[in-house]
C-alpha cells in the first residue's frame, strides 16, 4: 500500500474514534451566570448578621439569617453609569436642586441654593464634624464643588447621591438597590462571622481606608488620599469589588438598632419605623453599609460587613455611592 493510502487510513481511524467518543464521553455542562453583565450570582444560604464583637449596639447580630439567591453588581455605580442615566432621562439629583423656599421659609436665598456635604481635613483641636461643610455647587459632577470636575473619573464611584437619586437610577437600570441582608451576605463572600471581608485581620492593602490619624492627616499608604476608581482593591470571595471602604453604599432598608427580630428569618427587611438614637429628631433614616476612604481604625472604623450606618434620604456627601441588586425572578431568560 502506497505512503498516501496508509495516511487516508490513519486519518479515517482517528476521525471514527473522535466520533465514538463524542457519545462514549459526554460534553461538559457550563455553568453559566443568569445575572446581567456586571453583575455576579449570590448563591442562596444562611449565615449570622451583624455582631457582637464591635462594640457597636447597632451591631447586635441575629442567628440563622437566611437569604435567596440574586444578582449584584460587582463594582459600585460609577460616574460613567450615572451619566448615561443623566443623559438618557434628563433626571436632576438632589443635590444639584435648589431647597424649596416653602420648606424652608427662614433661609436666605443664598443658603438655599444647590449643593452638598463635602469633607475637608482639619487641624489638630478641631470640634466633632468641623470637617464637614456644605459647598454650593458640590454634586455628583462637581465632588468639591464647581472648582472640581470629574472628566478624567468615568471608572470611580458616583458621590454626592441621595436616597431619591439612587432609586431613580435603579428603576432606570431595572434593578434595586439592596436590602441590608442581601449586602451583608454578599459582602462576606462566604466568610460567615469573619471581621473583614477578606478574612479576621485588619490591612491597609484590601480597602480604600485612612490610615494615619483621622482627619488631620493621611499617609496613603494604600495608594490613595480620596476615593479609588472602582477595582482597584481585591475582590472577596464572591467576586465583588470595594465591598469594604472606597465609598459607603446605600440599601432599600430603614434603620433600626441592632437585628434581634431578624433572628431565624428568610429574606428580611428592616426596620418598619426608622430611629437612630443619636439623631433622634430624624424621621427617615436609610441604612448605608461597607465604610469609606474616610474610614480609619483610630475613627469609624466601619469598613467591615457588619457595620452600619443611618443616612437622612435627602443629603449627599463626598463619600456615599450605590451598587444594585437583581433577584432572580426579575432575570430573562436567555433564548435563542
Amino acid at each position: 500500500m502506497s505512503k498516501l493510502g496508509k495516511s487516508f487510513l490513519r486519518l479515517l481511524f482517528a476521525t471514527g474514534v473522535a466520533i465514538a467518543l463524542l457519545f462514549i464521553i459526554p460534553p461538559a455542562t457550563a455553568t453559566l451566570n443568569p445575572c446581567p453583565q456586571g453583575m455576579v450570582l449570590i448563591p442562596a444560604g444562611t449565615f449570622t448578621m451583624g455582631s457582637d464583637n464591635s462594640g457597636f449596639v447597632e451591631e447586635q447580630s441575629a442567628f440563622d439569617v437566611t437569604v435567596s439567591s440574586f444578582c449584584i453588581d460587582k463594582y459600585e455605580v460609577t460616574n460613567a453609569q450615572f451619566a448615561a442615566f443623566v443623559k438618557a432621562t434628563g433626571y436632576v439629583t438632589v443635590a444639584e436642586r435648589s431647597l424649596p423656599k416653602e420648606q424652608f421659609p427662614d433661609l436666605p436665598d443664598e443658603q438655599r441654593l444647590p449643593g452638598s456635604l463635602v469633607f475637608e481635613i482639619v487641624q489638630p483641636g478641631a470640634k466633632q464634624l468641623s470637617w464637614w461643610h456644605w459647598k454650593t455647587g458640590a454634586n455628583w459632577q462637581h465632588s468639591f464643588g464647581l472648582e472640581s470636575a470629574i472628566a478624567t473619573k468615568d471608572n470611580f464611584p458616583v458621590v454626592h447621591i441621595a436616597y431619591e437619586d439612587a432609586a431613580a437610577y435603579a428603576q432606570w437600570a431595572g434593578k434595586s438597590l439592596p436590602s441590608e441582608a442581601q449586602w451583608e451576605y454578599a459582602a462576606r463572600g462566604g466568610l460567615d462571622g469573619a471581621t473583614y471581608t477578606w478574612g479576621d485581620r485588619y490591612s491597609e492593602k484590601k480597602a480604600n481606608t485612612w490610615q494615619g490619624i483621622f482627619p488631620f492627616f493621611n499617609t496613603r499608604s494604600d495608594g490613595y488620599v480620596g476615593i479609588a476608581p472602582v477595582g482597584s482593591f481585591p475582590p472577596n470571595g464572591y467576586g465583588l469589588y470595594d465591598m469594604a471602604g472606597n465609598v459607603w453604599e446605600l440599601t432599600s432598608d430603614l434603620f433600626g438598632v441592632g437585628h434581634d427580630q431578624k433572628n431565624h428569618s428568610v429574606d428580611p427587611i428592616g426596620a418598619k419605623l426608622s430611629f437612630d438614637p443619636n439623631k433622634p429628631t430624624e424621621n427617615v433614616l436609610h441604612i448605608i453599609k461597607g465604610g469609606s476612604y474616610l474610614c480609619a481604625p483610630n475613627y469609624c472604623s466601619r469598613f467591615r460587613p457588619a457595620a452600619r450606618e443611618s443616612q437622612a434620604p435627602d443629603t449627599g456627601t463626598t463619600h456615599i455611592g450605590f451598587r444594585l441588586v437583581k433577584s432572580l425572578n426579575q432575570v430573562q431568560p436567555i433564548t435563542n
